[in-house]
């Protein structure tokens, strides 16, 4: 990951706003810059690098002699940037994947550039030539990036809304409105003669189930095979996304999605020519399901593994780190989110891997969470993949993200390829519903090639905060005893005055909550509500609470 920053229009002094932009250091441990404008001078750009590609010329923001009039700072990976290089003819001075962005902006302007970037990205580009500020966000939101624009035209982004606290003028944080950028879109902005900056336009550039606009490299489709497609089209997707000058891993869970990531990864990695070992990371308290498949897998496709085994006081001296990193106080989300942090931190401090491989994605795009098992009909089911998937980046992207980034770590997530995401939401509703009995069926039949242990491949979903539990006690009921001794019932009786929107129900939700605000006072809209489970009676998000779960 690397960690974005701008400021347009300030009426402060520029210097000391600029100390906002150390608060997402993590982000980019390898270097950082922050950058005064020529002749935009309450203007300024800062940027926390974390080093995959050229290593020489990928500092940012960016500039190149032949465009001297663009500036750049953007987080993400684009992986058909030399693609386009030759598709347009470009003249790139880098090796940088990003200089793409700038060509592509160049050759037919920002709508054109954001349509045919294959890739996860996050970006805000100048053109003093022309006065004008773009940002833009890649179409699942899996890079992050956060906004404030005031009345009086100062604007500011961030990777991290934590970024933006404290630079609204004399305005306090709570009169100003710091929201996330909406994924799939693009901003202009116009700068008037005192660098305020107007909005002139929000438009979405491509949507979740449509093809790209771009040339692609997938593999074509055959028409009649589905299963060879799927397989073709997510072994692309891996495959694309070794593009690293840093240590490839994998996150190891030993579900489906997982270790079908990791199994071609190692397969890829092999045929590439790569001659480091693979390394996968698994986390759980001893003697957690995860564990245990994990090693199965690790052994099955030869990888370098690593199990990361934490006691249940590792997980609750991390709760607020945890919560201060994800912006969030979503149940789930924070329960999900302490093993991957603390397996990141693992990562972080003991190997040398950097550029981390996920199975996130796939629950949303193949509905494989249990609850779909109760869908009425295909229908409803596919309306309820869309709607996570609208709001991925506020949840699981979000927990991805800022676990793994919290320790200078890179995700890539291929489940949510635009060539796979826009092929597999395409197939007919029925065909992507849980079949006799098992969720992603689909995946599973068009894996079943050997990739995978047989009983890996048909492993039953567990959700990622069930899955690292121990055999002895589920790692939600830990959870729920540990905050009966940190929040009282007189606090829980007054939640809903405390606390008006997403009114905390439980002593966990309020537990999570208290510790929000302690660091994001009054930013509780930032979650426009509790991840839970459709189409069940379940009021706790764990999947071990739904009844085919327990069957």
């Amino acid at each position: 990951m690397c960690g974005i920053w701008a400021i347009f229009g300030s009426d402060d002094d520029v210097s000391k706003q600029c100390a906002s932009c150390l608060k997402i250091a993590h982000r980019g441990p390898d270097a950082f810059r922050i950058e005064n404008v020529n002749h935009f001078k309450n203007c300024a750009f800062g940027f926390h690098r974390l080093a995959i590609v050229d290593d020489l010329y990928g500092m940012q923001p960016m500039r190149v002699n032949s465009l001297p009039h663009l500036w750049l700072v953007y987080n993400g990976e684009i992986y058909n940037y030399k693609l386009t290089q030759k598709q347009f003819d470009f003249n790139y001075e880098t090796d940088c994947d990003g200089e793409s962005i700038l060509h592509l902006y160049n050759h037919g302007g920002i709508e054109f550039a954001a349509q045919n970037l294959d890739g996860v990205f996050a970006f805000a580009l100048l053109d003093t030539a022309e006065r004008k500020v773009y940002l833009g966000r890649d179409t699942f939101g899996v890079r992050p990036s956060f906004r404030l624009l005031t009345n009086d035209g100062f604007l500011a982004v961030c990777s991290e809304a934590k970024g933006l606290l404290g630079l609204a003028h004399t305005m306090c944080d709570n009169s100003v409105k710091i929201e996330a950028f909406p994924p799939g879109h693009y901003e202009t902005y116009d700068l008037n003669h005192a660098g305020k900056a107007q909005l002139r336009e929000l438009k979405q550039f491509h949507k979740i189930g449509e093809a790209p606009k771009y040339l692609t490299v997938a593999p074509p489709i055959v028409e009649e095979d589905l299963k060879e497609n799927v397989y073709n089209l997510l072994n692309a997707a891996v495959k694309k996304r070794l593009m690293a000058h840093r240590r490839i891993g994998c996150m190891l869970s030993g579900g489906l999605d997982s270790s079908t990531i990791a199994a071609l990864v190692v397969k890829n990695a092999k045929e590439m020519g790569i001659t480091y070992p693979v390394q996968t990371f698994a986390t759980g308290m001893e003697g957690s399901p995860d564990l245990a498949a994990a090693r199965k897998v690790a052994d099955h496709i030869g990888s370098e593994h690593h199990e990361v085994v934490f006691e249940p006081e590792d997980g609750l001296a991390v709760i607020e780190d945890v919560i201060y990193h994800l912006e969030s106080y979503d149940i789930t989300t924070v329960r999900a989110s302490i093993g991957m942090y603390l397996v990141s931190q693992y990562i972080s401090t003991k190997t040398d891997s950097v550029v981390i491989f996920s199975g996130e994605g796939a629950d949303e795009v193949a509905q494989g969470y249990i609850y779909f098992h109760n869908a009425p009909d295909s229908t409803k089911a596919n309306t309820e993949s869309h709607r996570l998937l609208n709001d991925l980046y506020m949840y699981d992207v979000l927990r991805a993200d800022r676990t793994t980034s919290a320790h200078g770590l890179e995700l890539r997530v291929p489940f949510l390829d635009h060539q796979f995401t826009g092929y597999y939401l395409s197939l007919p509703p029925s065909m992507r519903q849980p079949k006799n009995g098992i969720e992603k069926y689909m995946i599973r039949a068009a894996f079943d090639t050997g990739l995978l242990p047989n009983d890996i491949l048909w492993r039953p979903k567990e959700a990622f905060s069930d899955g690292v539990s121990s055999q002895k006690k589920p790692w939600f009921a830990i959870l729920q005893e540990f905050v009966e001794t940190q929040v009282n019932d007189e606090d829980l009786r007054k939640a809903a005055t405390t606390f008006p929107h997403n009114t905390p129900k439980t002593k966990e939700a309020y537990y999570y909550r208290k510790l929000f605000e302690k660091h994001y006072p009054g930013k509780g809209e930032w979650i426009p509500y509790y991840w839970m489970p459709k189409w069940s009676a379940s009021d706790d998000p764990s999947a071990r609470t739904l009844k085919h779960y327990k069957s």
